[in-house]
């Protein structure tokens, strides 16, 4: 498998995931910043090689081999994302790009040994699960924040947004995976929120809510 074709089945797959359903040329497109066109050649030549079954003006869907190959980028991406927080001591804000580099590895060997030495994360730095050997993804109860009403409390768990500028503002806020966030208020007209952090009490937006994972009793 070629780079670009590895970055192909892994947004598919994560497409995939979050529409449960068979992913369109456009939505492949759009999340890699690519032309329709170019789209699907790449899926037509996915489809010879058993990647994945395509169906004009349907879209596509990973094969189970597809889907393996594609878990596989995807562990290595969060496994080296917790190498560099944990043992780099990198910020979580920092770690995408460079991993994205490293998840094209093709050493199983090294992968293995990664995963021994870290310990066996389960989750990366910003709370995605990581997929085991065998592509098999462990499943986390969680809502967004933007769910949650007046009163109610949640542990932080996750980012849906992973950009930097958005795991930045996180950090002047404090919050962080594990960060117990308390809803004291919410407005009704546009979903923004008060909430409370240790003594700290602010306003977060919709967007900032919406794109935030926790975990509630």
């Amino acid at each position: 498998m070629t780079l670009a074709e590895e970055n192909y089945l892994k947004t598919i797959f994560h497409l995939e995931r979050d529409r449960q359903s068979e992913v369109s040329t456009n939505a492949i497109a759009e999340s890699l910043e690519t032309r329709a066109s170019s789209v699907t050649d790449m899926v037509q030549k996915l489809a010879e090689k058993k990647m994945l079954v395509y169906k004009k003006y349907k879209g596509t869907q990973l094969t189970e081999t597809g889907r393996r190959v594609a878990a596989n980028v995807v562990r290595k991406h969060r496994l080296w994302e917790v190498f560099l927080v944990d043992k780099l001591k990198f910020h979580w804000d920092e770690v995408h790009e460079i991993a994205e580099q490293m998840e094209h590895i093709q050493s199983e060997e090294l992968i293995k040994r990664l995963d021994a030495y870290l310990g066996y994360p389960e989750f990366d730095p910003h709370g995605d699960p990581i997929p085991d050997k065998d592509g098999n993804i462990k499943k986390a109860e969680k809502r967004l924040l933007s769910e949650l009403t007046k009163n109610q409390t949640g542990i932080c768990v996750g980012v849906k947004e992973s950009s930097p500028e958005y795991l930045q503002y996180l950090d002047k806020k404090k919050i962080s995976i594990g960060t117990k966030i308390v809803i004291l208020g919410k407005e009704f007209f546009d979903g923004s929120m008060v909430i409370q952090i240790g003594k700290d009490q602010f306003f977060v937006s919709k967007q900032i809510a919406e794109n935030l994972y926790v975990q509630t009793n």
